[in-house]
C-alpha cells in the first residue's frame, strides 16, 4: 500500500507540472517603428512565408510599387520557391529575408498547441527551431538573419530570452492585417489601410488561393495613396515589449 501512495502521488505530481505549463500564459508580443518626424508616416511591412507556395499578387505589387517588405520565411517555404527567392535577391533594396524557423514550429518550450499547431515543447526543440531557420537562409547566400518571428508569433517567455541570448530580435506586430490570411479579402484592406505612422504590419504572402491577399495589395495601395512610407526593420528604429528587441 505504502508503495502504490508513493507511486500515486508521484503520478499525481507529474500531471500537476504538466498541467501548470500548460496554463502558463504565453506572450504574443508588439513591435513598433520609430514614428516619422514631420513626414505623411511610415510604416513597416512584414510578411510571413510559412510553408505552400507564393501569392505572387503580392509579390508583384511590391516589386511593380516599389514598397520595400521584410520577409519571414522558414526553411520549408524556401524548398518550395526557388522563383520567388530569387525575385527578391533582385531586388536587395526592397526585400530583407528573415528567420520564421525552420520547419513553422511554434518556439515555446512546453508540450501544448496554438492554433492547431504543435509547439516546439522543449528548449532544445525551439533552438533546433530557430538555427535551422537560420541555417536554411544561409544555404540561400542571404545575410545572416539579424530577426526571428516563431510560427503563430507566440511565445513561451524563457523561449523568449533563449532567442534573445542567441542574438536575433524578436519580430512582433502592431496590426495583424490578414488574421492569419484567413480574412476576406475587405477586412484584410481595412485593416492595413487603417495603418498609423509607426506601425508594424504583419501578413502572409505563403497563400495564393486565399481573398486576403487581394486585401493585402488594396490595403498597401491605399496606404502608398495616402502618403505612406514603407521601411524594413532593420532599416529603422524599432522597440518591442517583453524584451525581444532590448
Amino acid at each position: 500500500m505504502h508503495l502504490f501512495q508513493k507511486h500515486f502521488c508521484a503520478i499525481a505530481m507529474s500531471m500537476w507540472a504538466v498541467s501548470a505549463a500548460h496554463a502558463a500564459p504565453l506572450v504574443e508580443p508588439t513591435l513598433h517603428i520609430k514614428p516619422e518626424a514631420g513626414g505623411s508616416g511610415r510604416v513597416a511591412l512584414t510578411l510571413d512565408a510559412c510553408g505552400g507556395r507564393t501569392d505572387t499578387r503580392i509579390l508583384s505589387a511590391l516589386v511593380e510599387n516599389r514598397i520595400p517588405a521584410t520577409i519571414f520565411v522558414t526553411g520549408i517555404w524556401l524548398k518550395r520557391n526557388a522563383a520567388a527567392v530569387e525575385i527578391m535577391r533582385a531586388h536587395p533594396d526592397l526585400f530583407e529575408l528573415e528567420n520564421h524557423g525552420g520547419r513553422h514550429v511554434p518556439a515555446v518550450d512546453t508540450p501544448r498547441k496554438i492554433y492547431g499547431i504543435r509547439a516546439a515543447g522543449s528548449p532544445a526543440a525551439v533552438l533546433a527551431e530557430v538555427e535551422s531557420g537560420a541555417a536554411a537562409l544561409a544555404g540561400t547566400g542571404e545575410p545572416a538573419p539579424k530577426w526571428f518571428r516563431g510560427a503563430t508569433a507566440e511565445y513561451s517567455p524563457s523561449a523568449i530570452a533563449m532567442i534573445r541570448k542567441l542574438g536575433f530580435k524578436i519580430a512582433g506586430f502592431s496590426i495583424n492585417g490578414d488574421g492569419g490570411s484567413l480574412l476576406g479579402a475587405k477586412e484584410t484592406a481595412r485593416r492595413i489601410a487603417a495603418a498609423k505612422d509607426g506601425d508594424v504590419i504583419i501578413s502572409h504572402i505563403n497563400q495564393p488561393t486565399h481573398a486576403a491577399g487581394e486585401g493585402v495589395v488594396q490595403g498597401l495601395l491605399a496606404l502608398k495613396a495616402k502618403g505612406f512610407t514603407f521601411v524594413r526593420l532593420n532599416d529603422v528604429d524599432n522597440f518591442g515589449n517583453d524584451g525581444t528587441t532590448d
